[in-house]
């Protein structure tokens, strides 16, 4: 489409004069789930190798809600935890409570609990499954 304003000649151009190229956001796409599934395969890994330092079965790493009951076994929580994990906003301050206790569990600091393994899990749960730390029992009596 040519419009002339002015003396001087003013082309507007569509997307359909350009050529095609790829989408650069569907390959960015592609890439951010590829790293995602990486980081949860890893994670997924390293509580299978926790849940077997504490004496667990590792399989009950793989099962969404089971997990952190066995989660709460290990750590010494009452079972009945599991009904925070619905609520929202509460169970962040559980997790968070939880990830302390397990690193508690394992001779850790609290800063390892929330900086490792709540924030940056991905990191934490590979150090416990993967480092020489031994499970020392429930951090809560």
């Amino acid at each position: 489409m040519d419009y002339n304003t002015t003396s001087t000649e003013t082309r507007y151009t569509t997307s359909y004069d350009k050529p095609y190229t790829s989408d650069s956001n569907a390959a960015g796409g592609a890439g951010f789930w590829i790293i995602t599934l990486a980081l949860v395969a890893i994670v997924v890994v390293a509580m299978w190798k926790v849940f077997e330092k504490a004496k667990k079965p590792g399989w009950a790493a793989l099962i969404p809600i089971y997990n952190n009951f066995v989660l709460l076994q290990i750590v010494g929580r009452p079972t009945w935890w599991i009904l925070l994990y619905f609520i929202p906003f509460v169970n962040l301050i559980i997790n968070i409570i939880v990830a302390v206790d397990l690193a508690k569990s394992f001779g850790k600091t609290t800063t390892f609990g929330v900086i490792g393994l709540f924030l940056f899990g991905f990191i934490g749960f590979p150090m416990l499954a993967f480092g020489k730390d031994t499970y020392k029992g429930p951090s809560v009596k």
